[in-house]
């Protein structure tokens, strides 16, 4: 978040806000000069989420939580939100949300790896974010960077092709990532007319503890789930069993420690006054 340096009056966007447990640090930050945070997301569950903390910590005036596909923040393309009811009226708040020149920062942490995935939208979505921002504003994110995870990722496709027969060419489509590189983000945010102040990558091996938040088998269920579609029902715990015991084998460390290779980019682009 210190890429982003939120300051009081700032309006923000953050872009795959999840839970809102950052939003609202953020929010903290701007609230004292009348500022404010949007936070959108795809998940129905986390904007009820968002909303309900933002009524306990009494953030409302501050704050709101929008159901939004962030692939496509194009106000004249965003599709109808799911909870609209068929009235059209909370579609209508967000394309005033989704308005040029609407926000000094945008913000997205841990999301755009998500977002990225479809090609069709891939560089469209920096476009739409350069537009959203006013002239001088800035657009800050971190997410997985190039050889991310690439231990699950390899594991899962043996398993599944292996084990299981699925071709190859069909696990990669169900991949629901995409993690670049720093070549690529600082060529897609050039051409969309960002100036680039910051684009790194990071390693960040990263030793897997059991128990709740954490352990291979938890990390199967919680970040694999398009992958384990490709499988029966019946067949789903036998795949997270050999996926496990593929990593167990591979990443252990000699402290007995699983260890996995996270990568992390982050980059902070500015639209031209």
């Amino acid at each position: 978040m210190h890429l982003l340096s939120p300051q009081p009056g700032d309006a923000i966007l953050d872009i795959g806000c999840g839970d809102a447990v950052l939003t609202f640090k953020i929010a903290a930050a701007v609230a004292p000069g009348g500022g404010r945070v949007v936070g959108l997301d795809s998940s129905a569950s986390f904007i009820r989420t968002a909303r309900e903390a933002a009524r306990g910590k009494r953030l409302e005036g501050c704050t709101d939580f929008e159901l939004v596909d962030c692939r496509v923040l194009n106000p004249t393309v965003v599709t109808e939100a799911a909870e609209d009811g068929g009235d059209g009226v909370r579609t209508a708040h967000v394309r005033t949300l989704l308005q040029p020149h609407s926000y000094d920062k945008i913000f997205s942490n841990a999301a755009m790896h998500w977002i990225l995935r479809s090609a069709s939208t891939r560089t469209s979505f920096f476009s739409d974010t350069f537009h959203l921002l006013k002239p001088g504003g800035t657009f800050a994110f971190e997410m997985g960077g190039h050889g991310n995870i690439n231990e699950i990722h390899a594991a899962l496709v043996a398993v599944l092709h292996l084990s299981y027969g699925i071709p190859i060419a069909k696990i990669q489509e169900a991949n629901p990532w995409f993690f670049a590189s720093e070549p690529w983000m600082r060529e897609v945010l050039q051409g969309a007319g960002f100036e680039v102040l910051v684009c790194e990558s990071e390693e960040r091996p990263t030793k897997v503890t059991e128990g709740e938040g954490g352990g291979l088998e938890r990390r199967m269920r919680v970040m694999c789930g398009a992958f384990l579609e490709l499988v029966e029902e019946a067949q789903k715990e036998g795949c997270i069993e050999k996926v496990v015991q593929v990593l167990g084998d591979v990443c252990a460390r000699e402290d007995g420690g699983v260890w996995l290779g996270y990568v992390r980019l982050r980059a902070l682009a500015r639209r031209p006054l």
